[in-house]
């Protein structure tokens, strides 16, 4: 019997040693004991991933989430464990006071009614404080609509009190009556929408859903077309959505539109009609009649999908549009383009192929640069070259980097191998600060041929790591040879948001860089740098302008003064729209501050300005 416990016990200790999840939880609690939530959550993700059934591990990673102000992310994680042990009143309780915190008063509010039946005292006391405040703003509500009832702002309150309340037939009743006050209103359609989903009436919440979703302003259409589904609408969903509200005209064209798109033309233009009694309605008056102008119904309509930002619309539009007309280049560009914002960059690089074979040389063109740029990512061999010169008026220098490189793609292994020359230079050499021994060079001044394997784009992130011969072109003071072994590597990250360099519209943008690069040859350095830029773009004619301002860190573990700086000012980036696109000029103004100074024979704060341009190439 001893044997056999011992046997047992080791079966089991051998296993938790084997087991990823254990191994995952021991590091995590490691990590805990060691103040390092951050780390100690990485460590409770992978074993949530792992093991999703697991309740103590949503607990512990939504404990860690909490360490860190994480309210939202914990919340979440204690509603997952909720739903795995719906009897575990402690977690219930977690999780009701922090959708409380987080304004998610309707859900905390039955949580606590639910627990409080268990004779939780604390339960009892919390669904109190929030049901007490909730009935007596309804009750003065009512009593405010008792005397004036057509007091639209009081339909409304009562209505979001009742559905925080769960009394969603009450919520219903006075959305419905401020919608009838108010039809322009169509907020009201998405909140009636959501009761109606909570009522369980699914087909005239999504009547009230997508009537909401289109003609409404964006932040509220957007919200609707969150809670329908991600497929297109069919027809008799437009049939009830137009019962609903038979003033909105966006709904109205659109059906009309998805009609004769399916070939059903009377239906189309009798819905056309309808819309001549409103104003701006878009329609082409011919005679004593009105019709849509007919090659470009589908498409117009892809056309304006497609920049309101529902990519699933335009493709369906822009499909119907070349089935209509197999030869319209321009549909075949727009569906490239929309193909590729859904991530089908095969069917995109299709449609781009079709487009740059057509005659119009303007669409051909445009075409033909994102086909090459989509299939320079499939092809298995892939050229590319970039290029950064400026001016440095700090330094009174120019200064270059660039880098030309061929790279090999093998199947679907995530890695390419590569072989590349990189340059970096500079036009001054070096120069003489204070009392050091030896000159500054202001730069690499080499030549580099290396080889290397990097790994495909994930997200915005990659790495590489590269192998080869720095050759300098300089005699220099601090080198005994002109030629040196070079071996470097890192990690980058980029991500931009907003209107960026090359959208077509006008707007605010923010773009982020992160780099971290080991270079054997600097002493072994691991350089970080965070570039940070935002500010606004402007598009006079085929002009393209970002008044800019910039935020930049640089730092090393080894906290060498030259590798650590902050800095940041304003700035403006331009182009033309008929100069290749990745060529960007920009100019800076930037103040700066080394932020470690043990060392340092320079000055500890400067002004720089800096002008140069970018440019890159694929082929």
């Amino acid at each position: 019997m001893r044997k056999f416990a011992f046997g047992f016990v080791f079966c089991l200790l051998a296993g938790a040693a084997t087991d990823p999840v254990y191994e995952l939880l021991d590091r995590g609690y490691g990590q805990l004991r060691q103040k390092d939530y951050v780390r100690a959550i990485e460590c409770f993700e992978k074993a949530a991933a792992l093991s999703p059934r697991r309740l103590d591990v949503r607990k512990d990673l939504a404990y860690a989430l909490l360490k860190i102000g994480e309210n939202e992310r914990a919340r979440d994680q204690f509603a997952a464990a909720m739903s795995i042990d719906p009897a575990d009143t402690h977690v219930a309780k977690e999780y009701a006071f922090l959708a409380f915190e987080t304004g998610q008063q309707r859900q905390a509010r039955q949580v606590f009614d639910r627990v409080r039946k268990t004779g939780d005292v604390g339960a009892e006391e919390a669904f109190q404080n929030i049901d007490r405040p909730l009935a007596e703003g309804m009750e003065r509500w009512r009593q405010a609509l008792e005397r004036e009832p057509a007091n639209f702002s009081a339909h409304v309150e009562l209505a979001g009190l009742a559905e925080q309340r769960s009394d969603f037939a009450q919520a219903l009743e006075h959305y419905e009556a401020a919608w009838r006050l108010r039809p322009d209103e169509r907020e009201l359609l998405l909140k009636q929408g959501r009761v109606l989903q909570w009522m369980e009436r699914p087909e005239e919440a999504h009547a009230a859903l997508l009537a909401a979703s289109r003609g409404a302003e964006p932040r509220t259409a957007e919200k609707a077309r969150q809670l329908l589904p991600s497929r297109y609408p069919y027809v008799y969903e437009f049939e009830r959505a137009i019962q609903l509200d038979s003033e909105n005209q966006e709904l109205r064209r659109e059906f009309a539109y998805l009609l004769l798109a399916m070939g059903r033309k009377d239906a189309g233009e009798s819905e056309l009609r309808k819309l001549m009694a409103a104003p701006e309605t878009g329609l082409i008056v011919r005679g004593a009649s009105s019709q849509p102008a007919p090659a470009e119904s589908a498409k117009q309509m892809g056309v304006k999908s497609y920049e309101a930002g529902y990519m699933k619309d335009a493709l369906r539009y822009f499909q119907a549009a070349h089935e209509e007309d197999p030869l319209d280049t321009e549909v075949m560009l727009k569906l490239g383009w929309t193909n590729n914002m859904l991530k089908q960059d095969a069917e995109a690089a299709r449609w781009f192929d079709l487009a740059r074979r057509g005659g119009n040389e303007t669409v051909a063109s445009e075409a033909r640069r994102a086909w090459l740029a989509l299939r320079g990512e499939e092809s298995r061999v892939r050229a590319t070259f970039w290029m950064l010169p400026y001016y440095s008026s700090r330094w009174k220098s120019g200064i270059t980097f660039g880098q030309a490189k061929l790279e090999f793609r093998l199947g679907r292994i995530p890695l390419r191998p590569y072989v590349s020359t990189r340059i970096v230079g500079d036009t001054r050499g070096a120069v003489g600060i204070g009392t050091a021994p030896y000159p500054q060079y202001l730069s690499e001044t080499a030549i580099i041929p290396g080889v290397g394997v990097a790994t495909s784009t994930y997200k915005g992130v990659m790495a590489w790591a590269e192998a080869g011969y720095a050759i300098s072109y300089l005699n220099r003071a601090d080198a005994p040879s002109r030629v040196r072994a070079d071996y470097r590597g890192g990690i980058s990250y980029g991500r931009g948001w907003g209107s960026l360099m090359g959208s077509r519209k006008k707007g605010a943008f923010f773009e982020h860089h992160s780099d971290g690069v080991y270079m054997h040859r600097f002493n072994r350095s691991f350089l970080v740098y965070a570039l940070n830029r935002g500010g606004y773009t402007f598009r006079p004619g085929s002009l393209q302008v970002q008044l800019t301002w910039s935020a930049n860190l640089t730092a090393d573990p080894k906290r060498q003064y030259w590798a650590n700086y902050a800095e940041t000012g304003p700035g403006v980036r331009f182009r033309w729209d008929s100069l290749p696109p990745s060529v960007v000029f920009t100019v800076d103004a930037l103040r700066g501050a080394y932020t470690i100074n043990k060392g340092n024979p320079s000055v500890l704060n400067y002004t720089e300005v800096r002008a140069g341009f970018w440019y890159a190439i694929t082929r």
